[in-house]
């Protein structure tokens, strides 16, 4: 029997296995961590002895920034981290502590090379480090226990589901917003009555005169407001009406005055 062959799943994870677990690459790493370490840690300790600390506390200063960096870059990067502000800070921390550290070394070189004194402002700068680094390393974890409110997702209209009554309006890009519509109530003008002519209008003037009249025993005309009221028309176009009708009936008395003092 011949043996399976290797599919091209296990073939890929072994290539992947293999691209992530490079000695080379991890001893590179390792030596270079190391050797910066070292060199940087005798600098810094170098620093400490030549503006004045004691030779029991002078390993105290390369640790403080050392371990500075250390903890900001975890926080930075560490997946447990629950708050933007905290990471964002730890990464503020986390380049300060290398650039300490550069300018710490930089400056022993160049007192070792007997280019710069040690002055007064160089020993201030170096016994100040452990006092900004503690009070930044506290910072640090406390905005560490923040967590960022989580955003809320938006919900599908299909899940909400449709009201009765409801017009969900769709609004497509590059065609203007739609006008809502007015409702047609019982007083708008939508449903008031629409006249085909001036003699309909007219005709039903009349009308809203005569039955004025004989609720009122025929001694007093209609009203402009109470034509208002009655053909639904706007107060203008009830006064131009009223007006016309008031017209028609003095030429329907004129000649029955007339025809009296004839008589």
């Amino acid at each position: 029997m011949t043996a399976p062959r290797p599919t091209k799943h296990r073939m890929s994870d072994t290539t992947s296995r293999s691209a992530t677990r490079d000695p080379w690459v991890a001893l590179g790493m390792t030596v270079s961590a190391t050797s910066a370490a070292i060199s940087s840690f005798s600098g810094l300790h170098s620093l400490a002895l030549a503006t004045g600390w004691h030779p029991w506390v002078a390993s105290l200063f390369p640790l403080t920034i050392d371990a500075w960096a250390m903890t900001a870059t975890r926080v930075w990067l560490a997946g447990s981290t629950r708050s933007a502000r905290a990471r964002d800070f730890a990464r503020r921390c986390a380049v300060a502590a290398i650039l300490f550290s550069v300018a710490g070394n930089a400056v022993w070189h160049l007192i070792g090379a007997h280019l710069l004194g040690v002055g007064w402002a160089v020993v201030l700068a170096v016994g100040a480090v452990p006092p900004v680094v503690l009070g930044l390393v506290s910072h640090l974890a406390a905005l560490r226990k923040l967590v960022d409110p989580a955003v809320p997702q938006s919900v599908p209209s299909t899940v909400l589901g449709a009201v009765p009554g409801d017009e969900v309006t769709i609004r497509q890009p590059g065609r203007p917003k739609a006008l809502p519509q007015r409702r047609r109530g019982s007083g708008g003008r939508q449903n008031r009555p629409r006249y085909g002519s001036e003699d309909e209008l007219l005709a039903a003037a009349q009308e809203a005169d005569a039955a004025y009249r004989a609720a009122h025993d025929g001694k007093k005309g209609i009203t402009r407001d109470e034509l208002r009221r009655s053909l639904r028309i706007s107060g203008e176009r009830a006064t131009a009406v009223l007006r016309k009708l008031r017209a028609e009936e003095a030429e329907y008395k004129e000649p029955v005055n007339r025809e009296a003092h004839m008589q």
